[in-house]
């Protein structure tokens, strides 16, 4: 399997990183791209919704926000238990694997579309129904150390983070607009795999820069950061072929299942549980979990799937 060209800037990234070049990305730039992921991905979605989508959508809708809810739940204790972390520290970082990377979730798409595999091209809906159960279990499992919310505060970063205003604003523009995309087609679309690389590029070097931490945080952080997305890409995997998923879509449902949010899920933690370490849950999804998947995890999951339809 032929390493896909995007996930070639990746390595580019940590590697110049690693070699100490001065290379540096504009702050604005990296949001920008992340900012037009985010739009290209739930414009795709969103014109898919209105060409594919039918009832049938809601009980595999309700499966999904399931699998959102269970993977803290997996992961928490472990990280508590084993791990012997704080309960605010185990309770974050387990919301931060509950939800969903869209940088994954994009460096996915890229190589199932590079090997030829066709998926449910409705996914952003699922990406966006991942964003908030997780965030709601880290909230419960914090709780329980009588930690106070503001929540007032907590709903606006829950619900009016960028990441969930730009995916839903962006399906509901795709699902109306639909017959009238072409004019949009040439930037969001025809340019994806081009900002991808240059997402990735900087990613590569953000992720090395944080190589450092690892060396201080033992031997359980590297291993939870590996282990844990093989356990939600399993479950991803599984769940996503008994709901009658295409292989493809399978694929990125244990891609979903995997990832771990360094977007949505740390602006609401910071409200919602401050007096958890954010850095470590950074670190965790950031420097372990993000590069395992663009490197290892993603055709990994995909051998899951097709061993298990076979």
């Amino acid at each position: 399997m032929q390493l896909d060209i995007t996930i070639a800037f990746f390595i580019l990234g940590a590697l110049a990183t690693l070699i100490r070049s001065d290379i540096q990305f504009p702050k604005a730039l990296y949001q920008s791209l992340t900012l037009f992921l985010m739009l290209a991905i739930g414009l795709k979605g969103g014109v898919a919704l209105s060409k594919y989508g039918s009832m049938a959508l809601l009980p595999q809708s309700l499966l999904v926000i399931g699998m959102g809810l269970i993977i803290p739940l997996i992961a928490f204790p472990i990280l508590r238990y084993i791990g012997q972390l704080k309960l605010e520290d185990a309770a974050s970082i387990a919301a931060h694997y509950g939800s969903v990377s869209i940088g994954t979730y994009a460096v996915a798409v890229a190589f199932l579309e590079a090997q030829g595999i066709s998926y449910e091209a409705y996914f952003p809906l699922f990406v966006v129904l991942l964003e908030i159960p997780a965030i709601a279990v880290g909230i419960a499992l914090a709780r329980r150390s009588g930690t106070n919310l503001k929540w007032r505060t907590l709903i606006h970063e829950v619900f009016c983070n960028q990441s969930l205003v730009l995916l839903v604003g962006a399906l509901i523009i795709g699902y109306f607009w639909a017959e009238r995309i072409e004019g949009v087609t040439p930037l969001f679309f025809n340019l994806f795999h081009g900002v991808l690389a240059l997402f990735l590029l900087e990613m590569g070097m953000l992720a090395a820069s944080r190589l450092k931490e690892l060396k201080q945080m033992g031997n359980f952080m590297l291993a939870f950061g590996v282990f844990m997305p093989l356990i939600g890409g399993l479950l991803g995997s599984i769940l996503g072929l008994q709901m009658g998923l295409s292989s493809g879509g399978a694929t990125l449902l244990a891609v979903l299942g995997a990832s771990a949010s360094y977007i949505a899920v740390p602006a609401a933690m910071r409200v919602a549980i401050p007096e958890a370490n954010q850095s470590l849950s950074i670190t965790y999804s950031l420097a372990i979990t993000f590069p395992f998947n663009v490197l290892v995890g993603i055709p990994t999951y995909a051998l899951f799937t097709y061993w298990l339809s076979n």
